[in-house]
């Protein structure tokens, strides 16, 4: 049995060949059934976002894993092995492990900490288990592995400090700017930076918010989306009077607000303060207008300071995180080796509590005067017997598992004690651990993988 991840990412793959080996949303489930049944596929899992396409697979071996695995994507998305094959990468085992604790946390994410990528693994995961491409050691993995991410993120500064320009400058303003929440903020531009700039502070709980750009239907659009109104370009001047924060953003070559401009608005509003924060390139804000009192003016240098100087930050906590990895990886190993011995475990354990059982009700029916505490005194020590006669039996069970390969020795000892049914079924009923949106919220205090001391 091998555990196994193949694939490009933003690290190994340009964007051109990483958008072929993309899969649409509505595709993930069909793909993963029809990996699924490939003969040395057991489970498997795909991602697929814009910096990524991983495929994680329990194969029966590394080189028909590898093989299986490189041949659908060809065939999927009907592309020649050779176009591809250079720029994939394949990891197994401890380092497949180590690799999906790294993705989930957001470490290897292109701007470090990023949470996008938990829910959409966690998504899949929902999706892969619902239509039956996980089994028992993905099903434990995946949800583990997500609870490790939710663990880090509450419990480190990686994703606590902003690392995008658009953040930083509302992180800035909310420093700045006295009850930001209530304040009039005008927002030039309506592209990427803006539309990140306005979910953060609306996210923030600022309603005030008038959105201007040079196409009026894109700013309505806008605005719309976030419940926020829209005013067309040549009203920027009149509504500036009226602002206390302007946020710009626009992909202009020209300047957008000039000295003369901001000359009138001052005078018109009675030079009552104003803050303007320029994250445009080139600018948008005229720089002579830093010259006039009561105009705060932030550019896009001001904010990469704070933008690096988070980043520094998160990087401090992904050494810790990688610590952390390394404790996980070394716990869900120990699992790994041990899981195959659990069954036989329970069912000598099962069997030796019947027998117990069992015996006891014949001393009760031939000694029927028996009191509840004479009672209680047989039990503990029927059980304690029971107890003491498995208890090397089953750390003898525990070291076998660390032979290679240990299926033999167990065969044995589930014949040795006639436990080869209860075992049989035991397996088939622990395939599928029931996980649901509430599971995966569940927070763990101790190690995830932490399960046999």
């Amino acid at each position: 049995m091998e555990l196994m991840i193949v694939g490009v990412n933003y690290r190994t793959a340009p964007v051109d060949i990483r958008e072929q080996l993309a899969f649409a949303e509505e595709d993930l489930q069909r793909a993963m059934q029809t990996l699924n049944k490939h003969e040395s596929i057991t489970e498997n899992i795909v991602l697929s976002t814009c910096n990524r396409t991983e495929i994680y697979v329990v194969a029966n071996c590394f080189e028909s894993g590898e093989r299986a695995v490189t041949a659908f994507l060809s065939a999927w998305f009907s592309l020649p092995l050779e176009t591809f094959e250079r720029y994939l990468f394949i990891k197994s085992n401890d380092a497949m492990v180590r690799h999906l604790l790294t993705v989930t946390s957001g470490i290897d994410s292109m701007v470090l900490g990023e949470t996008q990528i938990l829910g959409q693994i966690r998504q899949n995961f929902l999706h892969a288990q619902s239509i039956g491409t996980t089994s028992k050691i993905f099903n434990r993995l995946f949800k583990e592995a997500i609870t490790f991410a939710k663990k880090v993120h509450r419990t480190t500064n990686i994703a606590s400090n902003a690392v995008s320009i658009a953040y930083a400058a509302v992180q800035l303003m909310n420093q700045t700017v006295h009850q930001l929440q209530e304040k009039e903020i005008v927002m030039l531009g309506a592209g990427e930076m803006g539309e990140l700039a306005l979910k953060n502070l609306r996210a923030l709980g600022a309603k005030r918010i008038t959105v201007i750009n040079r196409t009026h239907e894109t700013a309505e659009n806008l605005a719309r989306q976030y419940g926020v109104i829209a005013k067309p370009l040549e009203t920027l001047k009149n509504t500036l009077v009226k602002a206390d924060v302007l946020v710009s953003s626009t992909a202009s070559t020209e300047v957008m607000i000039d000295v003369n401009m901001m000359k009138e608005v001052m005078m018109l509003r009675q030079q009552q303060p104003i803050h303007l924060f320029d994250i445009a390139v080139p600018r948008d804000i005229d720089e002579n207008i830093r010259q006039l009192q009561h105009v705060s003016v932030y550019d896009i240098d001001h904010l990469q300071h704070i933008v690096d100087a988070n980043l520094a930050e998160r990087e401090k906590a992904a050494v810790e995180i990688r610590d952390m990895i390394d404790v996980e990886v070394l716990h869900f190993t120990k699992w790994l080796k041990t899981k195959h011995v659990f069954p036989t475990i329970e069912a000598v354990t099962n069997k030796g509590k019947a027998i117990q059982q069992k015996t006891l009700q014949s001393m009760y029916n031939k000694m029927p005067n028996l009191t509840e505490r004479e009672k209680e005194i047989l039990d503990k020590h029927t059980q304690s017997i029971v107890n003491q006669i498995l208890k090397d039996a089953i750390h003898t069970m525990k070291d076998v598992v660390q032979t290679d390969p240990p299926e033999a020795s167990l065969r044995l000892i589930q014949q040795l004690f006639g436990v080869e049914q209860d075992v049989a079924a035991e397996e088939a009923t622990d395939q599928f651990i029931e996980l649901t949106s509430e599971t995966l919220g569940e927070e763990q205090k101790e190690s995830p993988f932490e399960i046999c001391k």
